[in-house]
């Protein structure tokens, strides 16, 4: 079968070449050339997603029946929770993560489960061979699973096999390594990655399976590939970590049927990803005695609460004294060193100050200031906080502190793990009369001024 004329589409203007350029002719854009099919065509011809496109009349919105999603649970609590409570009928997924970190791992887990569960699953390997996948099963203790594999990166073969056995999910690991015959480019490619995943996007909508796409990742950490295909899919999972330490993170960017920054906490072990139950534990340094520098805070990630521990190193600098953060914003981090000085009266600007989120967690949230500038302090006048201490608020340029969203929440975690001291946003101190927090010593207040005092009453 002859292959279809391909054209240039420039990804800026939409412009159209018949050979690739440099520059695009029309609006004169550098390297935006791309290889696509050109569409059929007035009147003549069929478009290739003709028959995935139903055509609907114009209904009131009143007027449409919408029910709930049902949802497949994995049989792996941590991944559910990223997904919000399981997989859904004819959702797309992408995964994304660095080489080796434990996707295919995960999801080979996910599917046996779900095939134990009399739930129908297809694995699709591009980039191993089905024995290569056999024996990593077994590795992982999954004896005698039922799990049907296709080793194939063709895009119609793909599609067919998907509309013959019409499994429940389907995994395509990698998207990457996927080529459609209508394009003459190598796989990976830009055109070859929006291509097909548009046609299994579309094979998913039509025919209810929910697919699961792995996606490499570029040096940065991004998706590699255009952005549309994080705006084609319903969600998107990052896996977050180092390989060279046992724990992961599975974090939801975007997703459709649920809620966003969830996060799944797992650890790496001879039988694969198990889940975390407390990842509280992960993130907290276990000092036989509070040292300078460490200062615990209640940070959310999602609708969980984590204790996390803030490490922070103030040492004498030189003439260009470095600010350094590791998990943490690097320019909110030069800010609060000026309020700190400004408001507060303590000075780092002959200092270098290395700030670090133990367990390679990042944090995004500016309720996190309050406790970096309490370990900073630590650190500079070389005296550890109070045992059981946390710490979270936004701080201010004027020197206030602001409330943190779901206060309430983040006390309760701290109680429950045995914490004892508190010094809160005063608008998160809880109300007279609150048994839910026995034990835990809650001390508002309202400026950073007022913090330090506090703090230094209590050391």
């Amino acid at each position: 079968m002859a292959k279809e004329k391909t054209v240039y589409s420039c990804t800026e203007c939409g412009g159209s070449s018949p050979r690739w350029l440099g520059k695009c002719p029309h609006c004169e854009a550098w390297n935006t050339l791309v290889e696509t099919v050109p569409d059929a065509p007035a009147g003549g011809g069929k478009n290739r997603f003709a028959a995935l496109a139903k055509s609907t009349p114009v209904t009131v919105l009143a007027d449409i029946e919408a029910t709930e999603v049902s949802r497949a649970p994995t049989g792996i609590d941590e991944l559910d929770r990223v997904l919000g409570g399981g997989i859904v009928e004819g959702g797309v997924v992408l995964i994304g993560g660095d080489p080796g970190i434990g996707k295919s791992t995960l999801l080979l887990q996910a599917l046996d489960n779900l095939e134990r569960a009399q739930i129908p699953t297809l694995y699709v390997t591009g980039e191993e061979s089905g024995a290569q996948v056999a024996l990593r099963s077994r590795r992982l203790g999954l004896d005698h699973s039922q799990v049907k594999v296709l080793a194939e990166i063709n895009l119609e073969k793909i599609l067919a096999t998907l509309a013959n056995t019409r499994p429940a999910v389907a995994v395509i690991d990698s998207i990457q390594t996927v080529y459609s015959d209508q394009l003459t480019s190598a796989p990976g490619s830009v055109a070859q990655v929006r291509e097909c995943a548009a046609h299994l996007t579309r094979a998913a909508k039509a025919s209810g399976t929910c697919i699961v796409l792995v996606g490499h990742v570029t040096k940065e950490g991004a998706l590699a590939g255009p952005r549309v295909l994080e705006h084609m899919v319903d969600t998107v999972l990052y896996f977050e970590g180092d390989t060279h330490s046992s724990f992961r993170l599975v974090r939801a960017i975007k997703n459709r049927f649920g809620a966003v920054n969830e996060i799944g906490v797992f650890a790496m072990t001879e039988r694969g990803l198990k889940g975390v139950a407390n990842p509280s534990a992960i993130f907290l340094s276990q000092h036989t005695e509070p040292v300078p520098g460490s200062c615990v805070l209640v940070t959310l990630e999602g609708t969980r609460p984590l204790l996390v521990e803030i490490q922070a190193l103030v040492d004498t600098g030189g003439p260009s004294p470095r600010r350094l953060s590791v998990g943490l914003d690097r320019d909110r981090l030069a800010m609060l060193l000026a309020v700190l000085h400004r408001h507060a009266g303590v000075a780092c600007y002959d200092q270098d100050v290395f700030v670090n989120a133990v367990g390679g967690v990042r944090i995004s949230e500016p309720a996190a200031d309050l406790a970096v500038m309490l370990a900073i302090t630590s650190s500079l006048r070389g005296r550890a906080l109070p045992k059981g201490f946390i710490a979270f608020g936004e701080v201010g340029l004027a020197g206030e502190v602001r409330p943190a969203p779901r206060g309430q929440e983040r006390l309760r975690e701290a109680a429950k793990l045995g914490f004892s001291v508190a010094v809160v946003p005063r608008a998160n101190a809880p109300k007279k009369g609150s048994r839910d927090l026995e034990g835990l010593t809650i001390h508002p207040v309202d400026r950073i001024e007022e913090a330090m005092e506090v703090v230094r009453s209590l050391a």
